[in-house]
This record gives C-alpha cells, structure tokens and sequence, in this order.
C-alpha cells in the first residue's frame, strides 16, 4: 500500500508528464505500423519472386503458365484456354515467341557491355569471374547454340523442348546477375580502386559534356581509359560507341575538319597567262631610301676606346692641355 500510494502522489504530482508519455507512445505506434507495411511489402515481393520463377520452371518445362517475365501467347488460339495453348500453337509462333524472348534479354545484356557508364556502375555484369555472370554466360552460349536459324526451320519435339529450356535458364540467369551486379555494385574493389573508379566516372561526365571544350573532352576520354586499364575489362565494341559519342559531342565541324583537310584535292598550279601583245615600258624605280644629308649627330662624351688595345668599353677621358 505504502508503494502504490506513492506511485499515487508522484503521479499526482507530475501529472504533466502523461502529455510527453502519450507523443511517445504514438511515435512507437507509428513506427510500428511503417515496420508492419515494410515487412510486408517484402513478403509480397518475395512471393512475387517465386511466382515467376515457378513461372520460368513450368515454361521450360512446356507448361503454360503465365509469367510476367515471360511474353505472353498472342495467337488467336491461345485465349482458348491454357491447358491446349502449347498444343494448338503452331511450331513457328513458338519459335518466334522464344525469340522474341532470347532477343529481349540479349538486348539487355547488350546494354551492359556497350555502355561504359553502366559498366562503371555495374562492373559484376562485364566480370566474368563473378560465379553468377559466369553461369548466365554459360546459359546464353547454351541457348545461342540452340537457336534456329529462322522461325521457319523443323524442329522435332525434343528439339523444341531443349531450345525452349535454353532460353528459359538464359533469361532466369541474366535477372538472378544483374540484381546481384546491382546490390554489390563496387563492393568487391579496394578503397583506391573504387576512387579510381569515381575518377573515371567524373571524367566521362565531362567527355559527354556539350558544354566542355573539345580539348577537355580529349582529355577527360583518355583519363577514363587511364583509369579504367587495368582495373575493368572493356570490350572493343563498347571502346568504339565511347569514341563515337565523344566524337558526336565535339560536333562536325571538329570531328571532320583534320578529315576534310586531308581528303581535299591538292591545288592545281594556275595556268602560265598568254604572251602580251605589245610589251609596255616598265617603270623607273626609285631607290628603296635616299641617302641623309643631314650630318651624323656628334657622339656624347666620353666615347669609349675602340683604336687601341684596351679592354672593350674601357672610358678614356681627354687630357687637359697646357
């Protein structure tokens, strides 16, 4: 009793403390709830995730299960239903549907060789010692070789099937290594490789800049190669478009003139003028300039020595006469 009627007189005491209690206990409310939402804004992403890789293991295996990864049928006959989809699909829409598909993720991966920014950004995905962008480069050679030549070419069923599983594993492979290559991004470099790669990163900023010199976007391209060698495998083909934007961005003017100089034809000699018909006297020249009249002015004294054999620019001063 005694501890309760203590409790009792504090709190009557403080009562004004109940107004900062109840702000407190709704900040913890609130935070509550954002962590309940996140929480479950990741389960549903994680759900998601699974669905379309159950989506992409049904494709492969001849399911027709509808991914949102994975185009959907387009035929008339595919709205039939899903069961008789694949069966009532001709063999050349399957084949031009997969392509479709290995085209739409070998454009992808094209973005990431070719440019240099995202290769700088993203260097897992050019890296092909990193396990995950080794297996998807396996998937795509895998799925390469199995390509048709055209939609039109005959397939067996086992033929269609294998290519079909390529292409599934190829795309599956590419999401799982890019998501990867954009959570670690430059993770795997030391602390001075990473500024090197911030370096190259500025200096390719400035060398798409309109607004930079021609002389600092020459400059800031050969700094990114600089930076960059050695430390990222650039292909040649992403070498060439980096030079071509460069080139784009110094205009046409610049970029052509050393050409257009070099490409004009040399001048042709003028042709030697006809004989004069009647030769005219030439004119009586003047002397370029007339000699002076007018007497050298008379040297200041002293005037050094220069008759004798005294050391040069020595002043001998006149003796006076008696």
């Amino acid at each position: 009793m005694d501890v309760l009627q203590s409790v009792l007189v504090w709190i009557g005491e403080h009562w004004w403390v109940v107004f900062p209690a109840l702000g407190v206990a709704g900040m913890v409310g609130r935070r509550w709830e954002m962590g309940a939402r996140r929480r479950h804004q990741r389960r549903l992403e994680v759900l998601h995730a699974k669905a379309e890789l159950k989506a992409a293991q049904a494709a492969a295996r001849g399911k027709a299960v509808p991914a949102a990864s994975l185009p959907a049928f387009t035929a008339p006959t595919a709205t039939v239903g899903a069961a008789d989809a694949p069966a009532r699909e001709t063999q050349a829409t399957q084949l031009e549907r997969l392509f479709a598909t290995h085209d739409a993720v070998t454009a992808r991966w094209l973005e990431y060789e070719l440019d240099v920014a995202k290769i700088i950004a993203f260097p897992a995905m050019s890296d092909g010692r990193q396990p995950l962008t080794a297996a998807f480069l396996r998937a795509k050679r895998v799925a390469d070789g199995l390509r048709p030549a055209s939609a039109k070419a005959k397939l067996t069923k086992e033929q269609l099937t294998e290519y079909r599983n390529a292409v599934a594993d190829f795309e599956v492979a590419f999401d799982v290594a890019e998501r990867d290559a954009r959570r670690i991004r430059d993770s795997g470099f030391s602390e001075v490789e990473r500024k090197r790669l911030d370096t190259a990163r500025q200096r390719l900023t400035v060398a798409l800049d309109e607004a930079a010199t021609p002389a600092e976007r020459q400059l800031a391209y050969r700094r990114v190669r600089e930076e960059l060698d050695g430390l990222i495998s650039i292909s040649d083909e992403a070498i060439e478009v980096l030079e071509n934007k460069v080139m784009l961005e110094l205009g046409p003017t610049t970029a052509t003139a050393g050409a257009d100089a070099a490409a004009a034809p040399p001048a042709q000699a003028p042709a030697s003028p006809p004989p004069a018909l009647s030769p005219e006297p030439e004119p009586e020249r003047l002397p370029a300039s007339r000699p002076s009249t007018t007497p050298p002015t008379a040297a200041q004294w002293p005037v050094p020595s220069r008759g004798n054999g005294d050391a040069p620019g020595r002043v001998i001063h006149p003796k006076p006469q008696r």
